[in-house]
């Protein structure tokens, strides 16, 4: 690991609930205060500390974005969101990793990003019945990416 690896948070551990490990590449629900208002909140973690997309090769380009593609669309079947939102920052967690959020019209920031200040009051019913819900997306993710680990020893 990398002197920077070394102080990395997603280095030194899995960012979030754990759903599925393969060899290049890990899937994680966020957890946390950051994800109160938008907890169905998937991040896809590079598993070697690099920081920047055009660091990979093109393999792992095309390996990254089937993992991002697959669990926006668990996400979209078990949720049915109003828009996933893609991104891959890196500015405060300078760690390759791809957001991977649910949207909903009534989401306390919709239609702004995510990270701005909410526009609304949070509807509390809305985000139970979600987080209720999480645990179905969560096993739709697995089940879509665990071909990808056997195919990945």
């Amino acid at each position: 690991m990398s002197e920077v690896g070394a102080d990395c948070p997603l280095c030194r551990d899995d960012g979030g609930l754990l759903l599925w490990r393969g060899r290049d590449w890990r899937v994680v629900r966020a957890l946390g205060a950051e994800v109160a208002e938008a907890p169905a909140w998937y991040r896809v973690i590079a598993t070697d500390h690099v920081a920047e997309w055009s660091d990979l090769p093109p393999a792992a380009q095309a390996d990254a974005m089937a993992i991002v593609t697959a669990v926006e669309r668990a996400v979209r079947r078990t949720l049915q969101p109003t828009k996933v939102n893609l991104a891959a920052l890196g500015n405060v967690v300078p760690h390759l990793h791809w957001h991977v959020i649910a949207r909903f019209d009534w989401d306390s920031r919709f239609p702004a990003p995510v990270w701005d200040a909410p526009r609304r009051s949070a509807d509390g019913t809305r985000l139970a019945a979600l987080r209720a819900a999480l645990p179905a997306c969560d096993a739709a993710i697995v089940e879509a990416l665990t071909p990808r680990a056997s195919a990945h020893p």
